[in-house]
């Protein structure tokens, strides 16, 4: 039952910071896309790096928090390993050479669901981000 309520808790949690996290990258993007001086073609190229690095700071911390609760509740035995796992099992690869202890399985899973979520919500974000930023660069080409 901990680790069901844990679970529901990290979900819970990963889906706030996310959401607060693509909120800042929009509210960043439309900050720097305002004035139609900051709308270069290089700034067009310069935005969509900082998305996708964005993103990826966004889900490394994701994954970091996973890790820190399987440590800290003794799920893994070190730090490495549960960060190793989280990463492998939060991007659905799940090699399986590392898996946390028979009481935090259920966890695990419950985690690669929530990355599943995440990463597909963060993948449709970029693509809007992007399809945004086309748009702009075809009125600036005309």
């Amino acid at each position: 039952m901990t680790q069901l309520a844990l679970s529901t808790l990290m979900v819970s949690l990963t889906i706030f910071a996310h959401l607060i996290g693509l909120s800042l990258l929009l509210k960043l993007l439309r900050h720097a896309g305002n004035h139609p001086s900051k709308r270069h073609p290089l700034r067009l190229v310069g935005s969509i790096m900082a998305v996708a690095w964005g993103l990826f700071a966004l889900h490394t911390f994701e994954i970091w928090f996973y890790a820190a609760l399987y440590y800290f509740v003794g799920a893994s035995p070190s730090f490495e390993q549960a960060l190793y796992f989280s990463t492998v099992t939060y991007a659905t690869i799940g090699y399986g050479d590392v898996t946390l202890s028979s009481d935090w399985r259920v966890m695990g899973a419950i985690e690669g669901a929530n990355g599943v979520i995440l990463l597909g919500w963060s993948t449709a974000f970029f693509i809007s981000v992007v399809e945004k930023l086309k748009l702009i660069e075809r009125e600036l080409a005309e």
